[in-house]
């Protein structure tokens, strides 16, 4: 744990630096302590921000902590340029030197409440926030977390949708795709689109989803099974990230609720990209 909430501060304090992010001079706690202590409480604390604080304080990791009033205000007041600083960063990392130049495209959902207090949901209250789990049949209410990692398991790119939002209709065209020429996506069969893959291809990207039994571009099966294999690594990113959740995400808005399952998604991504 030790490594990994220096790592976190080492991060955030780098890009805060890059930034020319300036804290105002009478804070007691620097910004890049705000972010660590967030990032902290995703990593360990299951994104128990005040269980967070406490602990970094107890162990002298941060000994100025301020009140989990004012530390959710400063959460709060952090830009969402500095976030996507972050998320950039990775971005960096996921296309590095080492990378093979393969990448996995996929998504999960992320419940706001259960089906039967829909109703009394106050965080969201749209019908669009609805949607479907193919696997497990059966629907949920909140978001999807839409993640384009490497063959590492660093996240390249994170976009959070609303729980109705396709895969490839609307939510792939949500990733920005600066990713290298010869690059290849693999991706489940929700992903087929000929039309996108036409285009990609013009762009030196290769887009491999899995093939429907009626597809009309059919692949030979080894290849079939060389992409399920490749897609084993975001399906285990994902399985650790989702035990990572509490039961229940304690939020308040819905900026709270999406900035801690973004939260939850960097503290993998930075843990992978760092060791």
């Amino acid at each position: 744990m030790d490594i990994e909430i220096t790592a976190f501060y080492c991060v955030c304090d780098d890009l805060l630096k890059s930034l020319n992010y300036q804290d105002h001079s009478q804070c007691r706690m620097s910004a890049a302590e705000v972010m660590t202590a967030a990032l902290t409480a995703a990593a360990f604390f299951g994104g128990d921000h005040e269980e967070s604080c406490n602990f970094l304080n107890e162990y002298r990791y941060i000994p100025r902590m301020i009140s989990k009033s004012r530390f959710s205000r400063r959460l709060a007041g952090i830009p969402e340029f500095v976030w996507r600083g972050l998320a950039d960063w990775l971005a960096s990392a996921a296309h590095g030197v080492d990378s093979l130049k393969i990448y996995i495209a996929d998504s999960f959902p992320v419940p706001v409440c259960q089906n039967i207090r829909i109703k009394r949901c106050k965080i969201y209250n749209e019908e669009c926030f609805r949607g479907y789990i193919a696997s497990q049949r059966k629907y949920f209410y909140g978001l999807k977390v839409h993640v384009l990692m490497n063959e590492s398991g660093v996240p390249a790119e994170i976009v959070l949708s609303h729980g109705s939002c396709s895969d490839i209709s609307s939510a792939f065209h949500g990733f920005s795709l600066q990713i290298p020429s010869g690059s290849v996506i693999v991706a489940d069969k929700a992903y087929n689109d000929y039309p996108l893959e036409d285009s990609l291809m013009e762009r030196g990207i290769h887009l491999m989803p899995l093939r429907k039994k009626n597809s009309k571009r059919k692949r030979d099966r080894f290849v079939e099974n060389g992409i399920k294999f490749i897609r084993k690594r975001i399906e285990s990113a994902f399985s650790v990230i989702k035990q990572r959740f509490p039961a229940h995400i304690h939020a308040v808005t819905h900026q709270g609720f999406e900035l801690k399952v973004f939260l939850f998604v960097l503290a993998y991504g930075i843990e992978k990209a760092m060791f």
